[in-house]
């Protein structure tokens, strides 16, 4: 799970995969939004001249050859979240890792929920199975959410 922290996407929680071959994301770690699909998730919903503002603050830097690199490409990328529902970071953050990111909808802070791991396994195949697993547990979280906020 990941929040927008300013302009930086921090991870709040992690848990380990049962897999011995897994990505190991550290609480506490911040990253830019424009290299991970958690950041497409958080941002899709945002204003195009709000994302540009903050992609000119932070800058777009390459983690990878797969990285976008370019405000236009980032904003195109947020048009297919927005479209198919869930964000996808395939080898940008990091060679060999592909993500899969869904928003949590009605969240007090702007919040999304992933499934990271190896490209080999989490697969376009897989993704039809992930996703809908991904959208049932961030309506799950915004349900527990709500039910904590005062009245």
């Amino acid at each position: 799970m990941a929040l927008l922290d300013g302009d930086e996407i921090v991870y709040v929680a992690q848990v380990p995969s049962k897999h011995s071959m897994r990505m190991f994301t550290e609480v506490g770690r911040r990253v830019l939004p424009h290299s991970t699909g958690v950041g497409k998730a958080l941002l899709a919903s945002f204003p195009a001249e709000e994302v540009r503002a903050l992609l000119h603050r932070t800058g777009m830097p390459a983690a990878t050859e797969k990285t976008i690199t370019t405000p236009d490409g980032f904003i195109a990328a947020l048009e297919d979240v927005r479209r198919q529902g869930y964000a996808i970071d395939d080898n940008e953050q990091e060679i060999g890792v592909r993500c899969l990111a869904v928003s949590v909808p009605d969240s007090p802070t702007a919040a999304a929920i992933s499934i990271s791991g190896p490209a080999g396994r989490v697969t376009e195949a897989a993704t039809d199975k992930i996703v809908p697993v991904l959208q049932q547990v961030a309506a799950e979280l915004s349900e527990a959410l709500a039910s904590q906020s005062p009245a």
